[in-house]
């Protein structure tokens, strides 16, 4: 089977590109300000049932069918896409501050040229070698030698990791298993299969009918995050890896640091250390490097 070359971006996919950083940047923040008061898991399904009950109103709104038949692909999409990695960073967000999160995510793009190479859906080309090296390279950076050391929490920092390689694996099965089908179709039924998966384990975990009702700074924040950050992010989502391919999607991650440690230092006074910020400088450059774009203009 020959390998298709990676996928271009219009100008289109460009813009909904940088308006998904920016509402996935958000998330960061939104959850940075709602896990003081609400548990992880239970912050994820809050979530997934406001996002999917909007989703699932625009979807009839729109006259777009959902069929039976995909459910089981949604299960799957639900699962790498949703259900682990929101878990992973909600929780790893209670230990570590929004833009080393965030920051850490920035490696989704580096798992993904990885897993659709492995599953021989685009060519690691020469540059994008050099830049899945330089993204591990920036990655241990920002782990610093503290993790083997015993110091800093590199429990909450793996779990930010395993959560990229996640998403990394879903866009790879996204473009594999679920082409052609509505984005809206898609956006509503991979967040009602992932209210599925998640709400046992929140349910029996932890127990979300003894905790009190959320502030109101918190509870904004919930809706900001199901609202903006999930149910309309995941409809440029869907759109963007129709029109420019599942890497070139999650190159969005180069962008979503950016806005997340803006909006940290600005409304939560977080400070990162000078490893952070030459780390992603890392990343940086590894996510230039698989794009290719800024290297040949340079």
């Amino acid at each position: 089977m020959r390998m298709a070359p990676p996928q271009m971006m219009d100008a289109r996919a460009a813009l909904m590109l940088g308006t998904l950083a920016c509402l996935w940047g958000g998330t960061y923040l939104f959850v940075g300000v709602a896990v003081r008061e609400v548990t992880p898991i239970t912050l994820v399904l809050t979530r997934l049932v406001i996002a999917s009950a909007i989703l699932h109103g625009v979807r009839l709104a729109a006259g777009v069918a959902l069929p039976a038949s995909l459910w089981p692909r949604l299960l799957v999409m639900a699962l790498v896409n949703n259900a682990i990695p929101f878990c992973l960073i909600f929780w790893a967000q209670t230990r570590i501050p929004v833009g080393l999160a965030s920051i850490l995510n920035a490696a989704t793009p580096v798992f993904g040229v990885i897993v659709a190479h492995l599953a021989r859906q685009e060519q690691l080309t020469g540059n994008r070698i050099a830049g899945v090296l330089a993204g591990f390279a920036g990655v241990a950076v920002l782990i610093g030698p503290s993790a083997f050391a015993g110091r800093g929490d590199w429990l909450a920092e793996g779990a930010c990791l395993l959560a990229a390689f996640s998403y990394g694996i879903s866009g790879a099965y996204a473009r594999a298993a679920l082409g052609g089908i509505p984005p809206l179709a898609l956006a509503a039924g991979q967040l009602t299969a992932a209210i599925a998966l998640v709400a046992p384990v929140a349910l029996i975990a932890e127990a979300p009918w003894t905790m009190p009702f959320p502030s109101p700074p918190v509870l904004g924040a919930v809706l900001a995050l199901s609202v903006f950050s999930t149910a309309l992010a995941y409809i440029l989502f869907f759109n963007i890896l129709a029109r420019a391919g599942a890497t070139n999607l999650l190159l969005a991650t180069f962008l979503i640091p950016i806005v997340a440690v803006l909006l940290g230092v600005v409304l939560l006074g977080e400070v990162l250390l000078a490893r952070h910020l030459a780390g992603f400088a890392l990343v940086a450059l590894g996510l230039a490097a698989i794009d290719g774009r800024l290297l040949r203009r340079a």
